[in-house]
Order: structure tokens, then sequence, then C-alpha cells
């Protein structure tokens, strides 16, 4: 059974092609339309986000007191290890290729993707890679409790969950490799006429770097997690001291891959707010050529830095050198891009619906997690505090606030667009500020406890703890129960309910009716946007 796209429908036949479409659940099963996939992959995500985020409310509800309450430490570092590998390789990744599915092309004016039936089938090997994942936890053994990062020599003695794990990456990273050629042969190719890559909406740009770095990294994370599977099943010994290997060789393998994915994990998100920000401040984006350069620069750094990740591992001084200065780099072009977004909202006309509340609360929470990094590139630093939870605290900083807060600004800024109605602005401004208390009540206290030397995947800590950790795992449930009002506002409009959203939802949402002024030199008076 296949679609049939309207291009194959003679126009005699006179009546719609909808009649040619698969129905019910091949619509679904043999989907190979962009908007169709785009939602497929948007909703797997957000149910991962879910599964991972029960996973987290678990390793919150263990560390509420000292002492060990529910879970021993063996199944207490399963939910770690899980909740980490199923956020990223279930809920972020995924969301942000929704994203790029249902965009691109309109952005584009492609009729649709690419390669439409690889999409498909990139979009169907991510619930078999869901399953792996949640099926490790039940196999003799448990899931794999190495860590995220799945280390060398730990994980060579875990049971067959670690191979589910070893699978799954497999599978997802297939996928990957998949929707990123899709993604880069439509941009390149398949562009309406007169659309230059230098009059692209940044959405699409922050994707095709994205592409580019998904095609060089996740091979990568392949080849590691392969010589690992030989290591534990067929004699070779790459990581195995005893037999002459290295475990460092695979932290050097792991994070070659693993500092690139960060970046993957950040950049839609990047295009994300800059397209939401200009939106709400009726301005242009302020320096658009500026943006792409920091785009291509960030991706391009991040394979240079992967070793600031190993601080501790015994690097010479000269390595933590260059490491540490390569790091503090990426700082300029990140930079760059948060003066922009403040730049442009500088004298615009300002209104305040809910993407616009997430794109600035993302400027700002992003920007707190950005200067967390840049003391953890700082090599005598990153050796107290690394395996703390400072470490947490940063990168939570900069994947919550950075990546799913950038989701929920262009989930909410596309929503009418998608569904052809208007959620409820009154909820959507709950979800914001409840999201963003929350999510500071939960992680800001872990720089406390990062610096005062707790570690990190430890079920038990000493009592002089006890105070931060009950305060981070109340915020921790407010903030997942909050989650909910997103499921119960795009569930609404999904149903058809609601407003049905005009032709131009955030002017009609805003009464506010804006051109967009002619370009000026910064330094003389842009006369302000009209409002009628």
């Amino acid at each position: 059974m296949s679609s049939v796209t309207a291009d194959h429908v003679p126009a005699s036949h006179g009546h719609d092609d909808h009649d040619h479409k698969p129905h019910g659940w091949r619509r679904w099963l043999f989907a190979t339309n962009h908007k169709d996939i785009g939602t497929m992959y948007l909703i797997f995500s957000f149910c991962m986000l879910l599964e991972g985020g029960l996973l987290a409310l678990l390793i919150r509800t263990e560390l509420f007191s000292p002492g060990l309450q529910f879970f021993q430490p063996e199944l207490f570092n399963q939910f770690t290890t899980m909740h980490g590998l199923i956020m990223i390789f279930g809920a972020i990744m995924p969301a942000f290729v929704g994203f790029a599915n249902w965009m691109i092309p309109l952005q584009i004016g492609a009729s649709d993707m690419a390669f439409a039936r690889m999409n498909n089938f990139s979009f169907w090997l991510l619930p078999i890679g869901a399953i792996l994942f949640t099926v490790s936890f039940f196999v003799p053994g448990g899931a794999n409790a190495a860590g995220w990062t799945m280390y060398a020599p730990l994980s060579l003695q875990m049971g067959p969950g670690m191979d589910f794990n070893i699978f799954a990456v497999h599978i997802l990273g297939a996928s990957s490799i998949m929707g990123a050629i899709n993604i880069i042969v439509t941009i390149l190719n398949m562009r309406a006429p007169g659309m230059t890559l230098m009059k692209m909406p940044l959405f699409c740009w922050t994707w095709l770097i994205t592409a580019y770095l998904l095609l060089a990294i996740m091979p990568v994370l392949a080849a590691a997690v392969t010589m690992l599977l030989t290591d534990r099943h067929f004699g070779t010994s790459f990581f195995n001291a005893a037999a002459g290997g290295d475990p460092v060789l695979y932290q050097h393998v792991f994070w070659f891959f693993g500092h690139p994915e960060v970046y993957v994990m950040i950049l839609p998100a990047f295009g994300i707010v800059s397209a939401v920000v200009p939106a709400f401040a009726r301005k242009q984006l302020f320096g658009y050529a500026s943006m792409v350069y920091a785009t291509a620069a960030i991706a391009i750094l991040s394979f240079l830095v992967w070793a600031h990740h190993m601080f501790a591992t015994g690097m010479p001084v000269t390595g933590q050198l260059y490491f540490m200065y390569a790091t503090m780099l990426i700082s300029i072009p990140t930079g760059v891009k948060v003066f922009n977004w403040v730049a442009t909202m500088w004298r615009g006309s300002m209104t305040f619906e809910t993407p616009m509340l997430f794109a600035i609360g993302f400027i700002f929470v992003f920007t707190i997690g950005g200067f967390t990094g840049l003391i953890l590139a700082v090599a005598p630093i990153d050796i107290a505090v690394h395996d703390t939870y400072y470490v947490i605290a940063h990168f939570h900083y900069v994947m919550v606030a950075g990546s799913l807060f950038g989701m929920y600004s262009g989930a909410y800024y596309w929503l009418p667009k998608w569904t052809g109605r208007m959620y409820d602005e009154k909820l959507g401004k709950w979800h914001f500020w409840l999201s963003m208390i929350s999510f500071n009540i939960t992680f800001f206290p872990m720089h406390f406890l990062g610096l005062a030397g707790m570690p990190r995947r430890y079920a038990d800590y000493a009592a002089q703890f006890t105070d931060f950790n009950e305060i981070a795992s109340i915020g921790a449930f407010v903030f997942g129960f909050s989650q909910l009002i997103f499921l119960y506002l795009a569930l609404k409009s999904w149903n058809g309910r609601g407003e049905p959203a005009p032709a131009k939802p955030w002017e009609g949402a805003t009464g506010l009716e804006w051109t967009v002024p002619s370009p000026a030199p910064f330094h003389t008076f842009v006369e302000p946007p009209v409002v009628k």
C-alpha cells in the first residue's frame, strides 16, 4: 500500500485527490506527507518526554531525603542512565526533526521533503529504539546502569540491558542520519526560485548546519558502541585495560560525538527563537548574516573541544590549556546570538504572548547555562566540580531551559498553523510561569550542591545536603506536572476545539497590524513600527 500524491492524479478525474489518499491507520503507517510525519515525530517525542520525565521524578523522589528510601542504588543508577538516553535520543532530537519536517518545506517553498519514503522509514525506526530502551528494564540484570555515556570499563560488565541500549542507539542513529540527509537535500535542492541561501529563514539555516553535524557525528557514536559490543561479546579489547586496551580511548571517541551532539540539540532552538523574537518585537531580526556565521562558527568549534569533558582523566597540562581556551572561544559566537536577540527586542513594539514568553525565558535561562559552561571550561575549576551536581545544573540549564523552552516557544508559535485553532492564551501563560519558576527552583540549588561537593549518580547523600535536595525535588514535581498543561492545550487544538486561527494569528491575537521599517544604520533613530 502506498500513498498517492497529488502529482499522480490526472486532472481529468475532476474530483478531490483526497479520495486517493489512505485513511485511518494507513494514513499514518504509510505516511509520506511531511506534515503527517512531522506530527508523528512531535507526538512520539512528547511521549518520550513524559517517560523520561517520569524517570526524573523517580530520581527526585529517592533524593528527597538522605538514606535509601525506595530504590536500591543499582536501580537508581538505571533510572539516571535511561533518563538521559531517553531524553536525548527519544525526546529532544526527534522533536526538532518533527519541527524540521513540518516547517522547512513551508519556509523554503518546497512541495515536500526530498525523500518522502525515507522520511517515513526514519520515523518508524524511532518506536523500535524506544521499545528497546524501555524493555531493557525487564531483562536479567535490568537496564544499563553505567550512565548515559556508557563509559568503559563499567559498561563491559553490565547485563544484557547494555546490549539493548547499544542496539537502540544504533537504530536511533540510523534514523538521525536519514533525517539529516533528507533535510540537507531538501534545503539545497528544493528552494523556491529566488530564495538564495542568505534569504532563507534562520530556522532552515540552523537545521542545515545541524544536519551536517549529525552526518559527521552519528557514525562516530556507532563506532564507539560497536567497539563496546565487540569487547563485550567477541573477545576484542579496545577498552579493556586488563587485556591491553584503554578505557580513556572510549571517552575520546564518545565525546567526539558527544560534544557536537550538545549543539545538535540546541541549534534548532536558536532557529526557532530567531523566528519568534522578531515576530513579537515587530522588527526584522538584527544582524541576519552574523547569526548565520555565528551558527556555523559554533558548529565548527564544537568539533575542537571534546576533551573538556575529560579534564579529570590525567590529560597533559598543554592539552588542558588547549581545550580550556578552545571551549571559551565558543562563548563568542553564542554571545553574538544573544546580543542579536536582545538588539531585535530593543525598542520593538513587543507583546508577550506565550511563544514570546518562552523565547525570552529561553534567552535568560540559556544565558545562565552558558555562563556556568564558561566556568566549567576553566580546567582547575572543572577538576574540582567534575561529576558533581554543578555539572547537572549546568547542562539542565542548557538542555531543559534551552532545548525544551525553545521547543515550547516554537510549538505555541506554530500551533495555529498546524491545527487551524488558537490555544487558550491564559493557560499557555500558566504553563510558562509554572515551568519557568519551578525549573529554577529545581536546578538552581544544584549549583550550590555541586560546589559543596555532592557527587552525581548517588542514591544517598550526607545530611548537610538535605535542604537543597528537598527544594529541588519539590520544584521537580511542580515542573513535571505543569507540562500536562501543554498536553491538554495541544490535544484541545488537535481535536479542533478552540477559536479558529485567523490567517495571520499573531496580528489577530494582539490586535496589532505592523509594517517593518526600512533598515537604517544602527546609530540613527529608527521609526517605531506602525501600530493601528
